[in-house]
Parts: structure tokens; C-alpha cells; sequence
């Protein structure tokens, strides 16, 4: 309802032009809308569930068990995106995402033992980092390459990032809400908690009903099995295979454990954590603004790399710094270039492989990383409970450093057609 009102005013037409690139249509619309609903629920989810997990009383070590596992099942769901549009479609698929979505937050509301809430982990979506890698990722990315026109193609991947960091970073605040309703109501805290987990529900009917009304670009064809990848399967191959190595990094510090880090570390509240990760993902958002811009004109590799890199060096001096302040600045400094890389990244893959092989090429870009991803997280924990030390910043800050320096040693020279045009172009 609220994307209908954004498309169909002609008095909002200066925001909508605004907020999406001129060729984007009503679906790309929606899409960002509904990314925006569970971006809400994921920014709060990531700062609650480990302080949730301990007022439970499960340890650090259990905490990284638990994101391990929600990272798994999220690769193991985002594996079957291109037999459920084949069989399915786009919308039948967003539709039983939300609708599982919903049943996490319900689970994680009334269960409290380690083995359940491990199940319920693996098979829902919750995301424990700052960005997204559910099974809506690859769905919707597939989706917004064939709803704008490929000129926009950058802007609009940039768009539907800034609008998860935007949403993102109120969703962080929510997480202030038990406190307060603990201190205002008298709530008990482990009720307050729960109570959140419910809206997390909420959230996801919310966005389910944004998705009844997407036009499936599939909807009047064969269900027909295809074929995974064609003529660009060794680059995708090669893509995922960098990516794996980014997201393995990135398991040491996704959000969750890095709030718990802080817990462990500074002792920081969950107010506190809110308050920092809402001016992080604030600073998230304007990177995503900065990032199309800047690809024009040095490239969408060039652009990954040299704003990725002096990211990963302030990860790297983290653990050396016992002054919060500073360790917070450092964050903040991160925030600001460390996600240029995600509309980029998304926007490369999906240039460099032919429409046909969009589903499959998002599919297989997203599942190694949550794979990769998934590893980490119990290491780092383990890493927590044994020393105060920021060893998961530093392992993980060395990794992306590495994954960059290769990145641009293998792609710099494969370019996508946009800039294959300027570069012809440019050179009469």
C-alpha cells in the first residue's frame, strides 16, 4: 500500500524520481520498499540477538554456534533460488520467504533452549550481520536487473542498498525498545525481548504483502527446468570464489559478533550498540549514494578495491586501541567505505553474464558467501570467550585485504558493457 502511494501520486513524482532512477518501474519500486520492512527487522535482530542469547544464558561460544547456523541456512535456501523460479516464479518465492520469515520470529519468540533455537536458526531468516544474505537477496536482486533499464542499472542497486542501510539504521534503534519498555512498563526484560521477535513477524507479513503485488516476469511462461550457467560460468565461478574469501573475513565481525565483541571488550549496553550501529548504518547509506558516481567514472572494480582497503586497515588497528572513543570512530570511518563494494559488486555480476543467467549467477555469488560466511562467526566466538584481544577484526580485516589485491589482479581488465561503451567512446 505504501509503495502504491509513492508510484501513483503525481505529487510525489519529484521524490519518487528522487529515490528511484528515471527507468525504474512499479516493481523495482516495491522491491525496495519491501527491502526497506526487513531491513527494519534485521538492523534491530542483529544487536538484540546476542544480548538476548545471554539473558538466556547461553556463552559467546553458543552465540557464534547459533550466527553460524543462520548463516548455513541461509546458503543452503539461497541454493534452491533457481529451481524455485523455475518451478514457481519470483513471486510465488518472495511470498514463502515472507511467510517463513514470519514463522522465525515466532519460533525465536517462544523457544529458549540451545538445540531448538539452533534448528530454528538453520531453517529461518534471521541475519545476524548489517547487510542482507537471506534467500530475498538473490530473488530480488534477479528481479531489479530486469526492472530498470541498464544505464540505471548501478543507481538502482545502489538505491535498493541505501534503502536497507536507511531502514537498517532505525531498525537499530528498535533495539533501545526493551530497555525502555523495561524501565517505563515494567516489562521484564526476557518478555520485552520476546516481544520483538514478534514484531520481527510482523515485519515480514508486512513485506509478504508488498511482494502479492509484483508482476512475475515469469508468470506467463513454461515452469521449465534451465540451465544453471552458460558462457559465463567461469567468471561467476572465479567471482564466487573471491567472494568467499570476502565473506569468510567478514564472518569474524559480522554485526552480531561484533556487538558482542563490544560487550566482552567495553562493555557496551544494547542502548549504547544501538546508538553507535544507527550513525554506522546512517554513514552506510551516504556511501551507497557516493558509490554510483564514483563507479562511472573510475570503474566498478577500481571502485570495490580503493574504497575497500583503507577500510580493512582501520579494522586492522582496532584491536590495537583501548579507547572506546577511538575504536568507535574507527567503526564509524569503516562504515562510511566499507559497503561501496555491495551495489558494485552486485551491479558487475550482473553485467557480466547474459540475462538468461541472472538467477543463477546471483544464486551462485550469494551462496559461497553465506557459505564462507557461516565459518567464521563460531571461530570468532571462540576467539571471545578465550582473550578480550580484537582477534576477529584483525583475522578478518587480513582477509579482505586479500581478497581485494586478487580481485583487482583478475578483473580489472574484464569490463562490463556500460564501460566498455565510455572507454570506446572516450578513446575517439
Amino acid at each position: 500500500m505504501f509503495s502504491d502511494v509513492i508510484i501513483r501520486s503525481g505529487r510525489m513524482r519529484h521524490t519518487t524520481a528522487l529515490l528511484f532512477p528515471e527507468t525504474a518501474n512499479a516493481d523495482a519500486k516495491r522491491l525496495i520498499c519491501a527491502k526497506g520492512l526487513r531491513a527494519i527487522a534485521d538492523g534491530y535482530v542483529s544487536i538484540l540477538l546476542p544480548a538476548y542469547l545471554l539473558l538466556l544464558g547461553h556463552d559467546s561460544f553458543e552465540v557464534g554456534v547459533l550466527t553460524t547456523a543462520t548463516l548455513l541456512g541461509s546458503a543452503t535456501l539461497t541454493l534452491l533460488v533457481p529451481w524455485m523460479v523455475s518451478r514457481i516464479g519470483y513471486r510465488a518465492s518472495l511470498l514463502a520467504a515472507s511467510g517463513l520469515m514470519a514463522a522465525t520470529g515466532l519460533s525465536f519468540a517462544s523457544v529458549q533452549g540451545f538445540w531448538p533455537l539452533r534448528v530454528i536458526a538453520f531453517v529461518g531468516t534471521l541475519n545476524p550481520s548489517s547487510g542482507d544474505v537471506s534467500i530475498y537477496l538473490p530473488l530480488e536482486q534477479s528481479l531489479l536487473s530486469q526492472s530498470v533499464g541498464e544505464r540505471d542499472r548501478t543507481a538502482l542497486f545502489a538505491r535498493y542498498s541505501l534503502a536497507g542501510a536507511l531502514a537498517g539504521a532505525i531498525g537499530t534503534l528498535f533495539a533501545a525498545i526493551p530497555g525502555l519498555t523495561t524501565q517505563w512498563l515494567g516489562i521484564a526484560p526476557l518478555r520485552a525481548m520476546q516481544g520483538m521477535f514478534i514484531l520481527y513477524a510482523g515485519l515480514g507479513i508486512s513485506a509478504g504483502i508488498l511482494y502479492r503485488r509484483l508482476s512475475d516476469p515469469r508468470s506467463d511462461a513454461p515452469r521449465q527446468p534451465t540451465h544453471p550457467l552458460g558462457p559465463s560460468r567461469g567468471v561467476v565461478y572465479r567471482l564466487a570464489a573471491l567472494f568467499c574469501v570476502d565473506a569468510f573475513g567478514g564472518g569474524f565481525f559480522v554485526q552480531t559478533i561484533l556487538v558482542l565483541w563490544l560487550f566482552h571488550s567495553f562493555g557496551l549496553s544494547v542502548a549504547m550498540a544501538a546508538n553507535v550501529f544507527f550513525w554506522s548504518n546512517l554513514l552506510t547509506a551516504a556511501s551507497y549514494l557516493a558509490a554510483p558516481p564514483i563507479a562511472r567514472r573510475f570503474g566498478l572494480i577500481n571502485t570495490m578495491v580503493f574504497t575497500h582497503l583503507p577500510s580493512s586497515l582501520c579494522l586492522i588497528a582496532i584491536p590495537f586501541i583501548p579507547n572506546l572513543g577511538v575504536v568507535i570512530g574507527l567503526l564509524l570511518v569503516r562504515s562510511l567505505l566499507s559497503q561501496m563494494d555491495v551495489p558494485t559488486r552486485t551491479s558487475y555480476v550482473m553485467a557480466v553474464v547474459t540475462p538468461q543467467e541472472r538467477p543463477a549467477a546471483a544464486s551462485l555469488t550469494s551462496v559461497p558467501r553465506s557459505l564462507a560466511s557461516a565459518l567464521s562467526p563460531v571461530i570468532a566466538g571462540f576467539l571471545i570467550t578465550i582473550s578480550s584481544f580484537g582477534w576477529p577484526l584483525l583475522i578478518g580485516g587480513m582477509l579482505k585485504i586479500t581478497y581485494d589485491l586478487t580481485l583487482l589482479a583478475m578483473f580489472r581488465h574484464i569490463q562490463p558493457p556500460e564501460e566498455r561503451v565510455t572507454h570506446k567512446r572516450d578513446g575517439q
